[in-house]
């Protein structure tokens, strides 16, 4: 706020230096020249009646008379000038006015105009743009700090209208992330004092067979036998529990949304090559696409540019640095899209858990990551009716998005 205030000041006593400085140029651009156009045209009537000529006043619109002087000066109300030709005074009166007031005046309005158009600018951005982006400036600090309460006033404004409906969105979608997440803390809370409980009855009976066991309370083997399928039954309903946890845990813990919808297949490889073109050349990546047929793509457009920018940011995170290539085939009622990376590392045996939540393979090196990226690009394909998965030749792998045609 405060640069552009220091920005529309210093552009207004602009303005005002250009406006004060022509018009000192206007007012003395005449000041010192003795080459007056009366001068010159009286100049040529005296050669005229010098050499015996005739002439014409109408010829000369400064000159406005001509006369002999037989009774010395004569002044008057006229400016005018002496000369003498062949030993005769004549008297030219001449009516000249630099009078650069007209072309001021001009000058001026145009100028004023112009500043003006130039500081109703400066307020129309303040107005429309500064002071509406002064009162969202602090909005992403509040939905840091988890402040998702205060929705964002309703603006018609059509330059951010909808940048601030988006901002309102995000802040729904976080708190009902917040609230999915209180949702699942109590769950898992539950969920553990309830397992907890359950298991307790069971422990307490293998401990207390266990303690029999260890003292020989029991000398009949018959009894003995009933005891150790009596622990190993107590065993297997514990791993049932154990199995109910993990059967959660691997559940959609993400909560992946998916809207149904239809897109074209050049509108999705548009979307890629806009974004990753500039990217990897930077990276001195070739980045190679092939011919297509466009065709009609069932599914979520912006969630599978997702899939296809994890794939690839994959690609240039554990590639070589040297190819990333976009392939496409159909099969089926489906398109194919092939993205293949040179310079894979990973092992065989390791290519069918790339897609598991939280694995990551042998080949990360010191790069970071959670190793949800195909996690959730498999979850987002089955959700959209496809599938991807992947595989390695010669070095080289290649996952492939199967995405179902219209």
């Amino acid at each position: 706020m405060k640069s552009y205030l220091k920005l529309s000041i210093a552009v207004f006593l602009l303005l005002t230096a250009v406006l004060i400085g022509a018009n000192l140029i206007f007012n003395n651009i005449d000041k010192g020249d003795t080459s007056r156009p009366y001068r010159v045209e009286a100049q040529r009537i005296a050669n005229k009646i010098e050499n015996g000529e005739g002439y014409n006043l109408d010829d000369y619109p400064t000159i406005t008379k001509v006369e002999k002087l037989t009774d010395g000066f004569s002044s008057g109300d006229r400016d005018y000038l002496v000369k003498e030709i062949d030993g005769t005074l004549y008297r030219f009166d001449y009516c000249y006015q630099n009078d650069n007031s007209t072309v001021i005046l001009v000058f001026n309005s145009f100028y004023c105009m112009a500043a003006l158009v130039v500081l109703g600018l400066l307020l129309f951005i303040y107005i429309k743009i500064i002071r509406p982006f002064e009162k969202i400036r602090d909005y992403p600090v509040r939905l840091d700090k988890g402040n998702l309460t205060v929705p964002l006033k309703e603006n018609r404004e059509k330059y951010f209208g909808k940048f601030l409906w988006g901002l309102d969105l995000l802040r729904e979608k976080l708190g009902s992330q917040k609230l999915s997440q209180l949702a699942l803390q109590k769950q898992n809370k539950t969920m553990v004092l309830s397992l907890s409980h359950d298991i307790k009855t069971p422990l307490s009976v293998i401990e207390l067979y266990s303690k029999a066991l260890e003292k020989d309370l029991y000398s009949d083997e018959q009894k003995k036998k009933e005891i150790a399928v009596s622990i190993n039954s107590k065993c297997e309903e514990i791993r049932s529990y154990v199995d109910g946890i993990v059967k959660t845990v691997g559940e959609d813990f993400l909560e992946l949304e998916v809207e149904a919808g239809e897109f074209y297949f050049s509108e999705l490889i548009k979307r890629i090559k806009d974004f990753y073109a500039d990217k990897l050349n930077h990276l001195k990546i070739d980045f190679s696409i092939d011919n297509f047929c466009d065709c009609i793509l069932s599914g979520d457009l912006e969630r599978s540019v997702e899939v296809l920018q994890n794939i690839i940011e994959n690609a240039i995170k554990y590639g070589d640095g040297k190819l990333i290539a976009l392939t496409f085939s159909d099969e089926d009622d489906c398109r194919l899209i092939h993205i293949s990376n040179s310079g894979c590392t990973l092992n065989d045996s390791e290519v069918p858990h790339i897609f598991e939540s939280f694995w990551r393979g042998s080949n990360v090196g010191t790069n970071s990551g959670s190793g949800l990226g195909l996690y959730i690009c498999r979850t987002l394909m089955r959700k959209m009716d496809g599938d991807v998965y992947a595989e390695i030749r010669d070095n080289t792998i290649t996952v492939t998005a199967v995405f179902p045609r219209v």
